[in-house]
């Protein structure tokens, strides 16, 4: 009441208790009255006055208005008056006039006391989610507006009832569907209050397809050109992603990225940006940087970034960060996004790096962007923005990094062109002290953690004026450092320093052999100065600590000992650890920490580079124990670092060979697979050539079936027709098989020729000469050897010919039996006559060529007979020569070699095919043995000889 007495100017006022009698009144007649007319013009009436008269509306009407709402729901204009009544008591949206007299304070207390009152029995909050279902507009649209005040005064409690109630969050997402753009336009407004900082509220509102409606929204608005109801979709989708990593993930693999692309399609005339397009394009650029935050888990940071290089949305950024007229807080807004998209994505960096500006000629981007960051007239905020761009295009980017640092290199320079180590190097060395302490950083990041770089940057030489030799430009720093310009200047270069000497003993070295820079330092450390200065005491200290723990004492003045007792004589070792504090105790450093984006209040404020700050965060502790160690175990400390670098290497190598035997192993496996598809097509092949010889038996025992029943029924006309062409097909196989044995006859006969005219020649060389006593007896030997050889290949022709003979013979029974199965068949007809002539034709030549064959038979054993006589006789006076004789043995030596090679190559083809063998069955092949093969071959060839017999 106190409150209303404030409101209405006193006791004296007179609208007050008329105003307040008014209210009872109208209270009472919504309790009592039975007639529905009545409530309604009652509920009305309370509706009038509740803007004026809020605090006595709230505590006497709200707990009937709640009544009037769980009664009369069959009637909407009721409903909708008390929606309306409780939304103005419980919103905070007042009139002007009313804002003007009443304090901000105690209208947050107003409504959050009602709203405290109203959810206090939580099935109230129920009660309006099964309200806000309907479709009346006049019960929805309040209900509503209710909803998203009561979750702008209390948020969290709200939010928990609606997560408990059955469908709850599912009913509310029914508004992005609903036809009037009103309602549609209020519910977004309502999901952006229920989905604030409940990530189980957000999953569901994601999974309830809202990335899709609301991207449907937005492109139906227009995009970047569309309203505030575009603002308000995008505040929602930022809402839902944000430190969400479900719901990046879901929106990734919805392939949602995709459709972002359009937001970013700007046309040629970038004219007359309203108001509101700025905005839209500024929470767009967000929505993306979102999904790419280095604060994201780094694989899902990843493959976002990947998702926008392949659906054109990086390029599209790129296009708008080189186009002209673009508001400078988008172009500075763009170029963080740009950064963070290709931040650690080495692709998005590589295509980066490949964009230049529309000029003539044409520049890379890099260049124009580094031109801005080392230009003191453009904003400072766009200056930070090309900075963080520069980081994050060499972020785990050593290929960037080589090309930065190349354009400083003497050889690379171009005359003709600007390139960005020429600006790095003007903006480090002008007179601008944000420009040095920005291309200070940006250089410092062009040598993080690439030891390769720091040597070769200490090659760069800079020609400081005419007549005058060329600097270094490590010298050039350091005398920069000396001549005490800005604070700022000074901080950027000790961190340049810093990060270069650090793990680079050859830069240390290089440092420490100026004769002035460690005098410069000590002095610096030593000396009481005031705040301003204590931040450069301590990254002098940590310069200094850094010259000592990744020294090489490779100079003999500045070893570790001899630094550490300047350090205990100059400055103090506890001095020392004090001044070094002073980094990581400042608050400016604590800022830089927090995350890699650059963001300070002013140019003033900007001191430390986070990638520095955890270089301080990792060298500050081995700093402090190097200075406090002694030379012994300075000296263990080497032999470690020693020990532990010959077992790097010994990794090193052992790595290579496991490498090498990794690529022998995988040509083994690629070996193994081709053998083993070989095996597979030799094992087809094997198994088809089994089934084509199954084939031929089988068709082989169906003939000789054929046979033995034409045998059977040779009476009839038919029968004895098919059986002469049975006898005409075995006429011709015999006169082939003859033919073969015949050629093979003719071979033996040749072969004998051969042996005849090798014994007449030894016959010819006994006869010529003579030879004393001892050489005979020793050629007889050898004549003798020689005899037995022939004995045995005469032996080999008599098996033949035995063999021959067999065949023959065999032969003859067929012939036989053709002959009876001739006699007995009837010539019924003129063809079958024929037949018969035509096969006693063919015997009749089989008999002469079986005799002709006996003949030669019978006359080879002769001339065998002969031959042996003959050899019998010459054996007792063989007599040849000595030179004969050594002829003889070498070529039995040089035979003997023969075999010997050829064993050699026998056991080596046995170990390959037991090798092969074995990985087969390694492999699951079933082989084998040639034992194996040999007795079933055998054992096919007595089953076969079995059926001969038979036959």
């Amino acid at each position: 009441m106190n409150f209303l007495r404030g409101v209405m100017g006193g006791p004296s006022a007179g609208p007050q208790p008329s105003g307040a009698d008014t209210i009872q009144k109208l209270c009472d007649r919504v309790a009592s009255s039975t007639l529905l007319d009545d409530r309604r013009d009652a509920v009305r009436a309370l509706k009038s006055l509740s803007k004026k008269y809020r605090l006595e509306v709230g505590i006497q009407a709200m707990e009937h208005l709640i009544h009037v709402l769980q009664t009369d729901r069959s009637d909407s204009e009721i409903i909708g008056y008390a929606l309306d009544t409780l939304y103005n008591v419980i919103s905070n949206d007042l009139e002007e006039e009313e804002q003007e007299e009443n304090s901000a304070k105690q209208v947050d207390d107003l409504g959050s006391q009602f709203t405290e009152i109203f959810i206090k029995q939580p099935e109230n909050v129920t009660l309006l989610l099964t309200l806000v279902e309907e479709f009346d507009f006049h019960v929805r649209w309040p209900g509503v507006k209710l909803l998203t005040s009561l979750l702008k005064q209390q948020g969290p409690q709200v939010q928990q009832i609606i997560l408990v109630s059955p469908m709850g969050v599912s009913r509310l997402m029914d508004l992005l569907a609903d036809s009037r753009e009103v309602i549609r336009n209020d519910g977004v407004l309502l999901l952006q209050q229920l989905t604030k900082s409940n990530a189980a509220i957000q999953k569901i509102v994601a999974f309830e397809n809202a990335f899709e409606r609301l991207l449907d929204i937005i492109t139906e608005e227009g995009n970047s050109d569309g309203g505030i109801v575009v603002e308000d979709c995008l505040l929602l989708l930022q809402n839902l992603l944000k430190n969400n990593n479900s719901n990046q993930n879901f929106f990734k693999e919805g392939s949602y990225i995709q459709r972002m692309k359009p937001w970013f399609e700007v046309g040629d005339d970038n004219c007359g940006w309203s108001a509101q397009k700025v905005t839209n394009l500024h929470l767009m650029l967000q929505l993306v940087r979102v999904l790419v935050s280095p604060t994201n888990p780094p694989g899902a940071t990843s493959s976002c970034q990947k998702a926008m290089f392949h659906c054109g949305l990086l390029q599209q950024l790129c296009t708008i960060l080189m186009a002209t007229g673009v508001p400078a807080d988008i172009l500075t807004e763009t170029i963080n996004t740009v950064s963070e998209v290709i931040r650690g994505c080495q692709i998005n960096q590589d295509y980066f790096a490949s964009v230049n500006a529309p000029s003539n000629p044409p520049r890379p981007a890099i260049v124009v962007l580094l031109m801005s960051m080392v230009n003191e007239r453009q904003p400072f905020v766009l200056r930070c923005a090309v900075l963080y761009c520069f980081q994050c295009f060499l972020y785990k980017n050593q290929k960037g990094q080589g090309e930065i640092v190349s354009t400083l290199l003497p050889s690379t320079i171009d005359g003709n062109s600007v390139s960005a180590g020429q600006l790095l190097c003007g903006g480090l060395f002008s007179t601008d002290s944000l420009s040095n302490w920005c291309a200070a950083v940006a250089l410092a990041h062009a040598l993080q953690e690439n030891a390769t770089l720091k040597e070769q940057l200490l090659r760069v030489q800079l020609a400081t004026s005419i007549g005058n030799p060329p600097v270094s430009l490590l010298q050039q720093c350091t005398n920069i450092l000396s001549q005490g310009s800005k604070v700022q200047t000074r901080v950027g270069l000790l961190m340049l320093l810093c990060t270069w000497l650090s793990n680079c003993s050859i830069a240390v070295t290089h440092f420490l052999h100026n004769p002035a820079n460690v005098p410069f330092l000590t002095g610096q450390i030593a000396e009481n100065l005031g705040e301003e200065e204590q931040l450069v005491q301590g990254l002098c200290a940590l310069l200094l600590g850094i010259s000592i723990y990744y020294n090489d004492n490779s100079l003999e003045n500045y070893r570790k000992e001899k630094l550490k007792q300047l350090i205990e004589k100059r400055i103090g070792r506890e001095n020392f650890i004090e001044k070094l504090g002073f980094i990581s105790k400042h608050e400016l450093y604590s800022r830089a920490a927090q995350k890699p984006q650059p963001s300070f209040s002013s140019p003033d404020h900007m001191m430390f580079d986070h990638e520095f700050t955890k270089l301080v965060k990792e060298l500050e502790g081995v700093i402090s124990k190097a200075i406090y160690k002694s030379s012994e175990e300075d000296k263990k400390e080497e032999e470690v670092k020693k020990t532990l670098e010959q077992h790097d290497n010994i990794v090193t190598h052992y790595k290579k060979v496991i490498r090498e035997q990794d690529q022998e192993l995988e040509e083994l496996k690629q070996r193994v697979n081709t053998l083993t598809s070989q095996n597979e097509q030799l094992q087809a092949t094997v198994t088809q050539q089994v089934s084509q010889i199954q084939q031929h038996k089988d068709q082989y025992n169906l003939l000789k079936v054929q046979l033995g029943k034409d045998m059977q029924h040779h009476n009839s006309h038919g029968d004895t027709f098919q059986m002469n062409g049975i006898q005409t097909e075995e006429v011709s196989k015999l006169k082939e098989e003859l033919e073969e044995w015949k050629n093979k006859h003719d071979l033996l006969l040749g072969q004998l020729k051969e042996k005849e005219s090798v014994i007449e020649k030894l016959n010819s060389s006994q006869l010529e000469m003579g030879t004393t006593e001892q050489s005979s007896q020793t050629s007889k030997f050898g004549g003798l050897e020689h005899n037995n050889e022939l004995q045995k290949e005469l032996e080999m022709l008599k098996s033949q010919i035995q063999l021959q003979s067999a065949e023959i013979s065999k032969l003859q029974m067929e012939n036989q039996k053709l002959q009876v199965m001739n006699a007995t068949a009837d010539p019924m007809s003129g063809d079958s006559g024929a037949t018969a002539a035509t096969s006693s034709e063919l015997e009749g030549r089989l008999e002469q060529e079986i005799k002709e064959l006996k003949s030669e038979v019978k006359a080879l054993s002769e001339e065998k007979e002969s031959l042996k006589q003959h050899l019998d006789s010459s054996s007792s006076t063989v007599a040849i020569l000595q030179d004969e004789k050594s002829k003889l043995q070498r070529e039995v030596a040089e035979s003997k070699k023969e075999q010997d090679d050829l064993l050699v190559l026998l056991a080596d083809q046995d170990q390959k095919i037991s090798a092969l063998k074995i990985k087969l069955k390694d492999l699951g092949v079933p082989v084998e043995d040639e034992d194996d093969t040999e007795s079933g071959d055998q054992g096919d060839e007595d089953e076969d000889g079995d059926e001969e017999e038979q036959d």
